[in-house]
């Protein structure tokens, strides 16, 4: 009797430290399950897309760049620029998002997309980060900030001020990423057209990349030239033409005023002949 007692005893220990084991892997199980499945809502609540690293304002100024002092001449050649040329309106990952800005006034910007005004434009870049950030295509190669040295981003920002000492390795670094992108935007075995703005792509932007403070950018021009010309011309014309006609007015004016004393002295002249 001793020896069954004590054999269902073992049988029941076994059972027990079997059962406890089985509660404590299905507990590590569901625990883990648990884990994962809140883990996978973190990730569904908050998707780790890859962070923008590209300066919204630099490439804007680097856009600015290329629209006033490249795309004039390059639309003159009727050139298309090729799909791996980085200097290409849809190689810029914010382009969407600017031209869906839409300037109504000086302190009224609206967003395009929602239609949601703001007024400053800073807080309408805000809006598209925080709001429209999916519309971003952070691709390789898409951030035209990277291309700031050799585009002379600085000049286009005015507020900031141009480095009063000259960085020698700078200037030769910008000067080569310069050149390739003459060199890939350009190809001169691409025709004449291509050959005539990769010499032009080399004057405009590459040749100031140097120490020598005789050579600066953009000596060809760009369309806000062209655009200040005529408006110069413009404000010219309106401020100089009513001074025409006021001058034309007073000096008929006086044409009258002499005729009419010249006839009262003819009167009075004949009134003082002798009858």
């Amino acid at each position: 009797m001793l020896c069954c007692a004590g054999h269902m005893a073992s049988l029941l220990l076994v059972a027990l430290l079997s059962a406890s084991s089985y509660l404590l892997v299905a507990g590590s199980h569901q625990d883990q399950e648990f884990h994962g499945a809140a883990g996978s809502r973190i990730r569904l609540q908050n998707p780790h897309k890859h962070e923008v690293h590209c300066s919204r304002e630099r490439s804007r100024a680097a856009w600015e760049a290329i629209d006033e002092y490249l795309m004039p001449f390059v639309e003159k050649e009727k050139y298309e620029l090729p799909s791996k040329c980085r200097l290409r309106p849809d190689n810029d990952m914010f382009r969407e998002q600017e031209q869906h800005k839409i300037h109504f006034d000086i302190n009224e910007w609206r967003c395009g997309f929602c239609k949601k005004a703001f007024r400053a434009e800073k807080f309408l870049d805000q809006h598209f980060e925080n709001r429209h950030k999916n519309l971003l295509d952070n691709s390789e190669g898409r951030c035209l900030a990277d291309l700031c040295g050799p585009l002379h981003c600085d000049l286009m920002m005015e507020f900031k001020k141009p480095k009063s000492k000259c960085n020698a390795a700078a200037a030769v670094r910008n000067r080569h990423l310069c050149e390739s992108l003459a060199d890939s935007c350009f190809p001169i075995n691409q025709g004449l057209a291509a050959s005539r703005l990769h010499e032009f792509f080399l004057r405009q932007f590459c040749d100031a990349h140097t120490c020598d403070r005789g050579t600066k950018p953009f000596p060809k021009g760009g369309r806000k030239q062209t655009n200040r010309f005529y408006l110069a011309l413009c404000v010219l014309t309106l401020i100089l033409l009513p001074l025409f006609y006021l001058i034309v007015f007073l000096h008929q004016r006086e044409m009258r005023k002499g005729v009419h004393d010249l006839k009262r002295f003819s009167k009075i002249g004949q009134k003082k002949k002798p009858s």
